[in-house]
């Protein structure tokens, strides 16, 4: 599958090219560096395949004994079998309003294409198949799982480019896009900010047919008010509006302890539905993050 410069939306394209080449170089160096192993380590692949056979060594188990060959040459030869890697990573991109808040010198936006990149280039140096939907309170756009680097690059691309035509979230319709789209288990990376609201059945479904990964992605301004009076409050994605008292002692005391609820809430909610749950704010190493997953994910 090949992509021309006419896939990308309007933007100066050199300075396209420029982002798309430091995402790559950064990327790639860092998969290389610090994931190769960890990731392929984290992920198991689907099965084993038969591989070749071998004189049998005492301590070998009996089960994988070729009786067929062992009789054929006159003493037991064992059967050797290696790990199925060929996979498919999905990754499931939140386009949706509230992933252009940013407040520590780079937006939930520029932080989910940084995450999306390295995985992406890990899973290229793994020899899988990568695909991508994005999605808002709709599926927006859906690229199918290819193996490669010029599909990454386009991936990369359209992410840097894209303008979606929503501004809402539904994770229940793009993770129903998925189902209707996928065969087969993948490993799936969801990154969002998670602003609407959930439902367990679709996400029992999913947790427990693929590896799916829920990356949530957050700023540091969401869990406070500024101090200013009578404020007008708007949900970047619905449009909905609210007065607050921003200066009142409990609203201030509240809000924080609200949004850390919901994110209790959430993890525990993925967690029962058969998801892992990584956190990553802004202002975090998200190349820690996500080998600190990955180490975590290796001792299981």
């Amino acid at each position: 599958m090949t992509y021309s410069l006419i896939d990308l939306y309007p933007l100066e394209i050199a300075e396209i090219i420029k982002k798309v080449r430091a995402l790559e170089i950064r990327s790639r160096k860092l998969s290389t560096q610090l994931f190769t192993g960890e990731y392929h380590s984290a992920f198991k692949g689907k099965g084993m395949l038969f591989k070749e056979v071998r004189d049998y060594y005492p301590g070998d188990d009996i089960r994988f004994i070729d009786w067929n060959v062992s009789a054929r040459f006159g003493h037991p030869f064992s059967k050797v079998f290696e790990e199925e890697r060929d996979r498919t990573v999905m990754l499931m991109l939140d386009l949706s309003g509230s992933t252009n808040l940013g407040s520590k010198g780079r937006t939930k936006k520029q932080l989910m294409t940084e995450m999306a990149a390295v995985l992406a280039f890990s899973a290229l140096s793994n020899g899988d198949k990568t695909g991508a939907i994005f999605f808002t309170d709709k599926v927006e756009k859906y690229i199918p799982p290819v193996k490669g680097r010029q599909h990454l690059l386009y991936i990369v691309r359209t992410l840097l480019t894209f303008e979606p035509t929503s501004t809402g979230t539904n994770t229940k319709a793009a993770l129903e896009y998925l189902q209707k789209t996928t065969r087969g288990k993948t490993i799936l990376f969801m990154l969002s900010d998670f602003g609407g609201t959930e439902q367990l059945r679709v996400w029992k479904a999913i947790g427990h047919r693929h590896d799916a990964i829920a990356i949530h992605l957050h700023d540091p301004i969401e869990d406070h008010l500024p101090k200013a009076g009578l404020i007008l409050l708007e949900d970047a994605e619905t449009g909905e509006k609210a007065w607050v008292d921003s200066s009142d002692k409990t609203v201030q005391k509240q809000w924080p302890l609200l949004q850390q609820r919901r994110r209790d809430y959430l993890h525990s909610m993925l967690t029962r539905c058969g998801w892992d749950y990584l956190f990553c704010s802004t202002p975090a190493d998200e190349v820690a993050v996500l080998q600190k997953f990955f180490l975590k994910r290796m001792k299981h």
